[in-house]
């Protein structure tokens, strides 16, 4: 197996990682901060921070503007995360149904 489809396969694998896992892990737990205490920082309902670090909504974009702000980050590393998380729940559910799209002879790709 080629290094490039070894990779593919260990990436298809692993579960999607929620951009509040990342928010949560990698942010609130190492700076000692609460959800409500970042809420207040940021200007934003308490609730809405509570949500997304127990991975029940989404980061729109306007909680990533706020986030880069703060943490010193890009508000595209807020959304990306977001995204890449919501395309791989959808290629999941939509698995079946894709494996019955051919790709079209001649197409970039």
């Amino acid at each position: 197996m080629r290094r490039a489809d070894m990779a593919k396969t260990t990436a298809q694998m692993l579960p999607p990682v929620h951009p509040g896992e990342i928010l949560r892990e990698e942010f609130l737990l190492p700076l000692g901060l609460s959800a409500g205490a970042l809420a207040r920082r940021i200007g934003v309902p308490r609730t809405r921070i509570e949500r997304v670090v127990k991975e029940e909504t989404p980061i729109t974009t306007d909680t990533a503007l706020r986030l880069a702000k703060v943490f010193g980050t890009s508000p595209e590393f807020w959304t990306n995360l977001q995204s890449l998380y919501d395309l791989k729940v959808a290629a999941k559910a939509m698995a079946k149904e894709l494996a019955g799209i051919e790709a079209l002879e001649g197409a970039v790709g």
